[in-house]
């Protein structure tokens, strides 16, 4: 058989690729960062912009991991796959004291150990068609939108440098940055609480006020509670689930990134009520939990073992005190920023119940701008509000995970340029 005369192979690529803005926000942080860094190689640069944690691990969580390790060399402990769903003793732990003891009805079968709830919360339009009306907040947590758009659910983009298909519901310092609810009818919603990046929280009265939307408008709530943890007020729901009918409208996304330091270890969580119903093009009602279990059963081989025993040491009464402890360091550092930049006289929101500090920018900047002046006249990164969306700009987010040394030191050099 001769192949001479045959046309090249053209492979076709997914092109709602195509679609996506020119760079994700966080490479384009990198980006500029290393070109001031190349034409500036003595700055000491102090990174308060991508939400990367700094502290140690918990020692509960390193002896965990090690104590696996040495059951893995094991022949009576040596394990090759696990369940794709998780370890049971570690869904058990995280149902009891994440959210029974909160009066939340989450069993384990309903909890489903991951790599990174950023993963899930893109994951999950597997099992979602591409037919639903989809709302999400301006600003908002990028990966929201981009992963709609790589899956060709949004037309173009908008002049607006908003996605057409997409309804954008608007934060800002006039409605206390909480979402109003969507005018016309939608299917799919994003809520983040505490929020990323406006460090805004819900109360129950506000998240009834969307369980009872969705419940009305048969909508499914993607709700991503990846802060929880940094919540100081105890009458601030930490999970949808604390709200009523939460069961039968709401899918939640939970991490051990920030609160245990888990970033670079990666595990999460999510979960995924019984009670969930999809609609199948004829009008069909199925059960949303087999299509989620079938999904990661074929897509996904579980977290390994020796971070699931780690994630596990999180439960134990060590680890929730060396827990708290995280949290708690990351919020006095978020404090110490907020009352700094507030001494500045700079518009300063958040930083309270979460480890974000969302900031107005001064003088009619736009937030690129002030993000190319902070690096300039102090050598601290932050991160642009415009890059989490059109009603983001003019204001600016900085992370609480640093050292307490290098967040003073940002303090110190921000003070020293609104005091002269």
């Amino acid at each position: 058989m001769h192949f001479n005369n045959a046309s090249p192979l053209v492979v076709q690529i997914n092109g709602n690729y195509l679609k996506l803005k020119a760079g994700y926000l966080f490479p384009e942080i990198a980006r500029r960062v290393k070109a001031f860094k190349d034409a500036n190689p003595e700055a000491d640069l102090i990174r308060l912009g991508i939400g990367d944690v700094t502290e140690p691990l918990p020692r509960s969580c390193r002896d965990a991991m090690k104590s696996a390790i040495d059951e893995l060399g094991t022949e009576d402990g040596f394990r090759g796959y696990g369940p794709e769903q998780g370890y049971v003793w570690l869904r058990d732990q995280i149902a009891e004291f994440d959210f029974k003891q909160r009066g939340c009805d989450v069993s384990a079968e309903e909890i489903f150990i991951s790599d990174g709830s950023k993963c899930d919360s893109s994951n999950i339009l597997d099992i979602l068609g591409s037919g639903n009306r989809i709302a999400v907040t301006d600003p908002v947590y990028p990966v929201y939108v981009d992963s709609n758009v790589m899956a060709g659910h949004t037309g173009g983009l908008s002049n607006s440098g908003q996605y057409v298909g997409l309804s954008y519901l608007p934060l800002s310092a006039t409605n206390g940055f909480k979402a109003p609810l969507p005018k016309d009818q939608v299917d799919l919603i994003y809520l983040c609480f505490p929020n990323n990046p406006t460090g805004a929280v819900a109360s129950k009265q506000e998240l009834a006020r969307w369980v009872d939307y969705a419940k009305s408008n048969d909508a499914l709530i993607l709700f991503d509670a990846a802060y929880e943890s940094f919540i100081q007020d105890e009458d601030i729901p930490h999970s949808i689930y604390e709200i009523d009918g939460a069961r039968e409208c709401a899918i939640e996304f939970r991490s051990f990134s920030k609160n245990a330091g888990f970033t670079g270890t990666r595990c999460a969580f999510t979960v995924l009520p019984k009670t969930l119903r999809g609609t199948t093009d004829n009008g069909e009602k199925i059960d949303l939990w087999s299509l989620w279990n079938r999904r990661q059963s074929t897509k996904f081989n579980g977290v390994s073992y020796i971070v699931q025993r780690g994630a596990a040491a999180i439960y134990s009464q060590e680890g929730r005190a060396q827990v708290k402890g995280l949290v708690n360091f990351y919020m006095e550092n978020a404090s110490i920023i907020r009352n700094n930049l507030s001494e500045c006289g700079l518009e300063v929101y958040g930083g309270e119940h979460a480890p974000y500090v969302w900031l107005k920018t001064p003088e009619g900047m736009e937030s690129w701008e002030f993000f190319d002046f902070l690096l300039g006249k102090a050598n601290v990164v932050g991160t642009p509000g415009s890059g989490f969306g059109f009603a983001g700009e003019g204001y600016f987010r900085l992370s609480a995970f640093n050292s307490r040394l290098n967040v003073e030191k940002a303090m110190k050099r921000i003070s020293s340029i609104y005091s002269t």
